[in-house]
């Protein structure tokens, strides 16, 4: 994760988001949710800090997020949630991978984002 300084702050918590595996940005990227020429105009935060997309992963290391109220995924189609779960689950699996990886950026999305 390239930081400056003052690292990357969180735009809800205000604590640092020191790991890329915390990221909400980069998870958003990795998935294909957010394009590379807004990476730097983006606020960040911490994935747990917004629940309504850190309830989609689904992985015995990351303790579960419950969004309550109208986002909670149990209200939501059980075909969109489960598209839902298995791109986010693996796009914070590849996250954890990245840390260290020596890749560059434009190589972070999973595969599928990268063939579009």
């Amino acid at each position: 994760m390239v930081r400056c300084e003052e690292g990357y702050l969180c735009a809800v918590c205000g604590g640092d988001v020191g790991d890329l595996a915390d990221s909400d940005l980069y998870l958003r990227f990795v998935a294909g949710l957010l394009d590379a020429e807004v990476l730097h105009t983006t606020p960040e935060c911490h994935i747990r800090c917004n629940p309504a997309l850190a309830q989609f992963i689904v992985d015995p290391d990351f303790e579960p997020v419950v969004a309550s109220g109208p986002f909670d995924k149990a209200f939501l189609d059980e075909g969109f949630r489960n598209a839902r779960e298995s791109l986010l689950t693996r796009a914070w699996q590849r996250l954890k991978l990245l840390g260290n990886s020596g890749l560059p950026i434009h190589e972070y999305p999973l595969p599928e984002v990268l063939q579009r």
